[in-house]
């Protein structure tokens, strides 16, 4: 059996027990629970904090975890990343308070920084060659510059409503990050059965995010125009329809693009749209 270890709460935990439903593997929220097994799926979670995650799955106590990339940089530690997984998207940026001038990262030379990631700022300190000082904090780093602490703030930025409403402004990204999934070095053959298996359903559940099926009929004098729209994964289906000179064509497309295909489409006398959600894609 597999053992995933995963965030015990917020908003990475939320969306990880999301992934896992999503592809037919139900387990338990923690609810004081360390340990959860599913009853769909050869694996059991465990609930630990974020950054002790990667460490765990190091040394093997758990064989795969889901945790954000900047979690694993600032750990250090030796695991393999198997897939990005499209969510818990954030950067860590330097901010400073929002009265002062700034002329580049030069201005932190001299500076007190305050962070819960000082590894990771350590690194970008060296690259640039600034000499300041790190204050390591745990808990609200935000209110570090407006109580004295430091002078400047190094965190996670994810809208940055957080950085404004206490007089901070984001001034250098400095590590992009999102939730992944990573593994242990050493599985057996046995595991790694189970995770090609897992792998192949976090791919079609990862690929069908954002996509919509479309389904219209299109006169055939249409069709060489409407292909260009719509190049679809391959190519679109089309299938004649009862009246000779017509045709019904069937794509899949990206659901960003859905009001500027409809209105092409549209123009060029497509009728009896239909837009449905896609739930899996296997490709």
């Amino acid at each position: 059996m597999l053992r995933i270890a995963i965030q015990s709460k917020g908003r990475l935990n939320e969306e990880s027990l999301s992934l896992l439903q999503n592809i037919g593997i139900e387990v338990d929220a923690p609810k004081r629970k360390l340990l959860s097994k599913s009853q769909t799926f050869p694996i059991e979670a465990l609930y630990l904090r974020d950054d002790d995650i990667p460490n765990v799955v190091q040394g093997g106590t758990a064989t795969l975890g889901i945790v954000g990339l900047n979690e694993i940089e600032e750990c250090g530690s030796d695991v393999n990343v198997l897939c990005r997984l499209g969510f818990g998207t954030c950067r860590l940026s330097l901010a400073i308070p929002k009265g002062e001038d700034y002329d580049g990262p030069a201005w932190f030379n001299g500076r007190r920084i305050a962070t819960s990631y000082p590894n990771i700022l350590r690194k970008y300190l060296e690259s640039k060659n600034i000499d300041a000082k790190v204050e390591v904090i745990t808990g609200s780093v935000e209110i570090a510059p407006a109580v004295g602490i430091a002078d400047a703030i190094f965190d996670i930025v994810s809208s940055g409503s957080t950085l404004i409403a206490n007089g901070l402004r984001e001034v250098e990204t400095v590590f992009e990050s999102e939730a992944v999934l990573i593994a242990n070095k050493h599985i057996s053959p046995e595991d790694q059965v189970l995770i090609d298996d897992l792998l192949f359903r976090i791919d079609s559940e990862t690929v069908s995010r954002g996509k919509k099926y479309l389904m219209m009929n299109l006169p055939n004098a249409s069709l060489d125009e409407a292909i260009k729209i719509l190049p679809a994964m391959r190519s679109p289906t089309v299938m004649p329809l009862a009246t000779g000179d017509w045709c019904s064509l069937h794509s899949v497309i990206d659901a960003a693009d859905l009001w500027t295909k409809v209105r092409q489409l549209k123009a060029i006398g497509a009728e009896g749209i239909l837009v449905m959600d896609v739930d899996k894609i296997i490709l």
